[in-house]
This record gives C-alpha cells, sequence and structure tokens, in this order.
C-alpha cells in the first residue's frame, strides 16, 4: 500500500532532482535554489533555500554520512554545501565551462564525477576538491551518472542512448550502445553486490526516451572484462521516463514519467506493484529514503510528492501520520497575487513591505518614489547609500524577500516562450541568436563572453555572435502584458 502524506511547494519553477541522506531531503529546480527539509515532519531547514548557482540546478546527491550535498547546474559548476551551516565549501568548475547536467558521488564518498552538455566527464576527489582526470564522448550530452555500490565503477548515460561502464581511472569498461532509443535520461545502482568464485554481479535500472525502463545485470569478471545483459524491459509507462531510483535494499524500483505517472515495481521480479497519479505535469525526479520507507518525487509542475510505501524499503522509524496534504508555505498577499512586480505601483510595494514584516521601511520607500521596477534593481549598495538602511540585517532580509519576488515572476501563467531559456525570466529585450533561439539580451551576451561561444540550448558553437532583435516576440509579450 502507498499512501500520499505531504506535497511540499516551495520551488517556483521545474523540480529536476529529489535526493535523500539518513535525515534530510534535498530538492532542485530551475528556480536557482536547492531547498533542505528534515525527514522527521518535512520542515524547512533555517538555512534553505541555498542559492549560489547563477543559473537552474539539474541535479544534486548527498555524502553518504549527509554531512555535504553537492548540486550542478547550467552555471558550469558543480558546488558542494555543508549540511550542517548551508555554506558553500566549494566550487568545482567543469573543464571547458560547459553546463553540468548531472553530478553523482561515490558510496565511500571518495569520489564525485560532473557530466556535462558537451559531453565531457570529470573525475573529482572528493575530499580534496581536486580534479583527478577529464575524458569526453564527443556529439552527445551527459545526463546521467550512478556509481556501483562497491564505489570503483561507475555508469554514465547520454541524449546519444548508450550506456558507459568506467573505472577510476577513466577507462571505458563496457559501451552499450543504443541502450535506449532517443537517448537515456537517468541510470541507477541497485545497492546489492551478487558474487560468485569469479564473477561479481551488480545490478542497474535506466530509463529513456523510448519509454522504457530497463534492468540489467553487470558482470565484473577477476580478469577484469566486463558483460552486461539485460534482465527485464519495464513498459508500465505510456510515455518517456525521466527518472529511477531503487530502494535501500534493493527490492523496489520507481520511475516517474512524461505521463505524469510515478511507477513502482518490485524489481526482483519485474512486477508493477503501483502507479501514482498525483502530479499534474511529467515527474521528473524521484528518490528513495535510505531509512525509512519514503520516495519524493519532483515534477515540472513545481512541486515534491512525499509517499510512504507501507511495505516498501527496509529499516528505519515509521513517518508520522499526516492526515492532509500539506504544502509548506500557505502565505498569500495582494501584492504578490499580481503577475508582473515589475508593474507594481508604490502603494502595492508599501503595501508588499507591511504584509512581509517590513511596515518600517514604507516611509523611506514611499519618499524615493520606489515602484515594482525600482523595487527590482535594489542592491545592498544602494539600500545602505541611498536609502539609509543602517541595519544590516534588515538589508539582508529585504533582499531575501526581493529574490523570492524574481523567483515568484516565473508562474506558470506565462508562457514559456516568453521566458528566457537561460533566466527563466520574462523578456524585456528578446533577441535572436546564431542558434535560432530568442533570448533576454543582457542574458544571452553575458553567456556569450563567459561560456566560450557556445549555444545554450544546444551547446554546439555559435557560428557569429551577431544578435537580432526579435520585434515581432517583443511586441506579442507587450500585448500579453496588457491583457493581464
Amino acid at each position: 500500500m502507498t499512501s500520499l502524506i505531504c506535497t511540499l511547494q516551495d520551488h517556483r519553477d521545474d523540480v529536476n532532482w529529489c535526493a535523500f541522506s539518513g535525515k534530510l531531503l534535498a530538492t532542485c529546480s530551475g528556480d536557482k535554489t536547492l531547498r533542505i527539509y528534515n525527514t522527521r515532519d518535512f520542515s524547512e531547514l533555517p538555512f534553505s533555500p541555498l542559492s549560489g548557482h547563477g543559473y537552474g540546478v539539474h541535479c544534486c546527491c548527498f555524502s553518504t554520512c549527509g554531512q555535504f550535498l553537492a548540486s550542478c547546474s547550467t552555471d558550469a559548476t558543480t558546488l558542494v554545501w555543508s549540511m550542517d551551516t548551508g555554506e558553500i565549501e566549494a566550487v568545482l568548475e567543469h573543464p571547458g565551462r560547459s553546463p553540468v547536467r548531472i553530478c553523482a558521488l561515490s558510496p565511500d564518498s571518495a569520489h564525485l564525477v560532473s557530466g556535462a552538455s558537451d559531453g565531457t566527464l570529470a573525475l573529482w576527489d572528493f575530499p580534496s576538491k581536486q580534479l583527478r582526470k577529464t575524458t569526453a564522448v564527443g556529439d552527445t550530452t551527459m545526463v546521467a551518472c550512478s556509481f556501483s555500490p562497491c564505489s570503483q565503477v561507475f555508469m554514465t548515460g547520454s541524449t546519444y542512448g548508450d550506456l558507459r561502464l568506467w573505472n577510476l581511472d577513466m577507462n571505458q569498461l563496457h559501451a552499450e550502445k543504443n541502450a535506449h532509443d532517443l537517448g537515456v535520461t537517468c541510470c541507477t545502482f541497485a545497492p546489492t553486490i551478487l558474487s560468485g568464485d569469479q564473477v561479481v554481479q551488480f545490478r542497474l535500472a535506466s530509463c529513456g526516451q523510448d519509454s522504457h525502463l530497463k534492468i540489467w545485470a553487470i558482470n565484473k569478471f577477476s580478469s577484469g572484462a566486463c558483460k552486461m545483459q539485460l534482465l527485464h524491459t519495464l513498459t508500465g509507462q505510456s510515455a518517456p521516463v525521466l527518472s529511477c531510483a531503487y530502494s535501500s535494499d534493493g527490492r523496489l524500483l520507481v520511475s516517474g514519467s512524461v505521463d505524469k505517472t510515478v511507477t513502482v515495481y518490485d524489481a526482483e521480479n519485474a512486477v508493477l506493484l503501483y502507479t501514482l497519479n498525483q502530479h499534474e505535469r511529467y515527474v521528473t525526479a524521484c528518490s528513495c529514503s535510505p531509512t525509512s520507507p519514503l520516495i519524493a518525487t519532483g515534477s515540472m509542475d513545481k512541486t515534491v510528492n512525499i509517499w510512504r510505501l507501507e511495505d516498501g524499503c527496509s529499516g528505519g522509524k515509521s513517518f508520522p501520520e499526516k492526515s492532509a496534504l500539506t504544502s509548506s508555505d500557505g502565505r498569500t498577499s495582494a501584492g504578490r497575487s499580481k503577475l508582473l512586480v515589475s508593474d507594481w505601483s508604490e502603494g502595492d510595494v508599501s503595501a508588499w513591505l507591511v504584509e512581509e514584516g517590513l511596515g518600517g521601511l514604507v516611509d523611506k520607500f514611499t519618499a524615493n518614489n520606489i515602484d515594482g521596477m525600482e523595487l527590482l534593481s535594489l542592491t545592498k549598495e544602494t539600500l545602505a547609500s541611498e536609502l539609509h538602511i543602517e541595519s544590516v540585517g534588515l538589508r539582508s532580509k529585504l533582499m531575501r524577500k526581493v529574490e523570492e519576488l524574481k523567483s515568484d515572476s516565473v508562474c506558470s501563467g506565462i508562457p514559456d516562450e516568453f521566458l528566457c531559456p537561460i533566466t527563466r525570466e520574462l523578456m524585456r529585450e528578446p533577441v535572436i541568436a546564431a542558434d535560432g533561439y530568442s533570448y533576454e539580451r543582457d542574458a544571452i551576451e553575458s553567456w556569450i563572453n563567459t561560456k566560450n561561444r557556445s549555444s545554450p540550448m544546444t551547446n554546439l558553437p555559435l557560428l557569429t555572435t551577431l544578435l537580432t532583435p526579435n520585434h515581432t516576440l517583443k511586441m506579442a509579450i507587450g500585448r500579453w502584458k496588457t491583457s493581464h
């Protein structure tokens, strides 16, 4: 039996990944943030959200003890966070400065692998945060990675559709071409190891754009040779399968799909046990707790659902019952109900300050004619030098609230084609780049200056840096703003 025990609704954009440690749940999103929850009651930690990435966050993973969290982003970095303080411990810049799509920590926390849009892989020594080795697979994007339970080998998957097994010297041990037609989306090793006289066997699950979830046996012989055998092809979902995860004992396998469903399988017998239908859009992420019979699933509907498997994962204490779905933040406000903060009047800004407990600043803001546009352009420096707000804590609190407003602008009411693919914010000066996509001018100019002239959407070289104003799109955005 499976029951939905709570829904987390804090992210302002697609949820891209979920990860459990023994005591925490981490989620990451296109809104550039990570959020950290206590799995005892799913309250958010005081230092959450984590806001160190410049662009959307694709993946996150805990060290085995839960002391550290790694996250990777389109900003071409993998960040390592302390789970004691929420501070950034290290910034790992990916070789070639290409968007990092996947990161994985070994079970012994000795190594971290990051994979990028240009097909490169970087292997890091995790304790020292030093780059050990790099390699690349041409003409593809790395989107999946998982370490074996012994920490000595890892599997990668790409948009080309192949699965590749590597050792810690970045030597390729096996390549399974066309493992998934149209591309791999995720892969994960089962936590168990089967061993015989001359062979060690692992189980691996993979999923892809072909709408299939596959279970593989990987045999590693004492001679060093490896063999990969397909055991089961699971077809319980009707659209591309975007994510998969094993339970802590390896008995269950969970997957999320474009068809908005979550499936739970008996992994040993390849039997479908449950189909869960609570998400409203694509299910992009799933994770199983290592200590409790809990599953977290993330979606493009911006929510994370927490499920209890009554007869599921082994070990750990049970989760306390909740009588109804809950969201972690039920606040509403008249100011935030407006779709575009940039269109707020001075009165709207004053009302928002009062609602956020910042009523003492109303007179200063009114005297300086701060409307929505001015509010969004504030910095800590202008707060101190021009508005003469002397309290450091008050300036920091106000800037956190302003950042939340900026994130709120990415809301379900804005057509996706009006949002810049880089910033995920409504475009004001849309321009067409050489790759044929439209971007906010400032965002694509900054990208070109720092990303070696690669396309943010295709990762292919831009043949020219010439940007053409998209007048048609700008007029369409203007008409939409007027009507809303």
